[in-house]
């Protein structure tokens, strides 16, 4: 079997380039390179700056006219950190499971579509890879990049399949039809320093501040909904720094984090706990971030043919799931219908990450499956 059609040969070539985000570390050159053996033409393009760029991004196409599958992922990781059996960055078996930064987030899922493409030379319509260097970091220059580049030539997928690690305690039992939104606030109160034994000369921002966030950590923002669950706030940073016992600070500060279901959006949100902490300190400022809008794709004819794919193969019927965090995805429903299906996430991020060899041929079979449906 050659390496363009053999996904764990794949896999072990793209692990062996250690592209912690924004580094790309050889990876686009290695799928580019597998990708034009097939006979798709690759486009690559780096956008942005350091520090969170220069990034790496590909789009490939086969074929043309008819239904459009293009396939989503990322060739970048997150830092191995210390304490791993064996080297991150050097793909190693042992037993069944191969070893890997990126093996299950995300570059196994690349190479199974990869030899998927290779297993099916002839098909009908068009077939795409949206491949980014910066889904694991601020997602500025890379997905979002590509749309506008794709916008640009009047390219628009009718499905796409996102490569994440969906499967939960075993492969196929798990796709992902939406995801929640989530948006970072930072809340700064200001007050005046002061001695402790005289505090009418001075204003401690303490407790207006922690007013404030008891009330936002009482929310009920919903009950959730058919697909999703309750929306949550988080209190993720509280700090003072006030090294002195007799010192009352001269501010305070802390950070919140929404997950939020489609009954909201995020400005809308900001909005909420900026009335709430202006009711308790007027002076205080709030700083809002929103990573990505809730999304969701109803059931249909995307998820029902991905589910068969994974059934056929697997024996599995797919539980359909709005849980985890956020993925490029929410980016992508932008354009069409889209749907997150990949390999078990037990390990993602984690010391000693390891995807079953069986798995990734497997999820090559299943990608041959969705493949041919959706390109018959």
């Amino acid at each position: 079997m050659s390496t363009t059609t053999d996904p764990i040969a794949l896999t072990q070539r793209l692990i062996a380039c250690p592209s912690v985000t924004p580094a790309d570390a050889g990876a686009m050159a290695v799928i580019e390179a597998a990708l034009t053996g097939i006979g798709f033409t690759v486009h690559r393009f780096a956008a942005g700056e350091a520090p969170d760029g220069p990034v790496e991004n590909l789009f490939a196409t086969r074929g043309e006219g008819g239904t459009h599958l293009a396939f989503a992922g990322h060739s970048d990781v997150v830092p191995p950190g210390p304490g791993w059996t064996s080297d991150p960055f050097t793909a190693t078996i042992r037993g069944d499971l191969l070893y890997g930064r990126g093996a299950v987030d995300m570059k196994g899922a690349v190479a199974a579509f990869i030899a998927a493409a290779a297993r099916v030379p002839d098909h009908d319509g068009t077939i795409s890879l949206i491949i980014t260097g910066d889904e694991e970091g601020p997602a500025t220059f890379g997905t979002v990049a590509l749309m506008d580049w794709m916008a640009e030539r009047g390219i628009r997928p009718d499905l796409i399949l996102v490569g994440e690690p969906t499967s939960s305690a075993r492969l196929g039992d798990m796709i992902k039809i939406g995801r929640r939104g989530s948006v970072n606030m930072w809340i700064e109160v200001p007050g005046t320093q002061g001695h402790v034994a005289y505090p009418h000369l001075a204003q401690n921002p303490i407790p207006p501040l922690v007013a404030a966030l008891n009330e936002l950590a009482a929310l009920t923002l919903d009950e959730g909904t058919d697909w999703f669950q309750p929306s949550n706030l988080q209190i993720t940073d509280l700090h003072v720094g006030n090294g002195a016992t007799n010192v009352i600070p001269g501010g305070a500060r802390a950070r919140i984090n929404i997950r939020f279901n489609d009954l909201h959006r995020g400005e809308a949100l900001v909005a909420r706990v900026r009335e709430i902490v202006a009711r308790h300190t007027p002076d205080a400022t709030v700083t809002a971030k929103i990573s990505g809008e809730a999304f969701l794709t109803p059931p249909g004819a995307l998820s029902e043919m991905v589910s068969a794919a994974i059934h056929r193969i697997t024996g599995l019927t797919p539980e359909l799931s709005t849980s985890g965090g956020t993925s490029d995805a929410r980016f992508l429903s932008k354009l069409c219908p889209v749907v997150e299906f990949g390999l078990t996430n037990a390990t993602m991020h984690k010391l000693d990450e390891a995807v079953a060899l069986a798995d990734l041929e497997a999820l090559t079979e299943i990608y041959v499956e969705i493949i041919r449906s959706a390109c018959a």
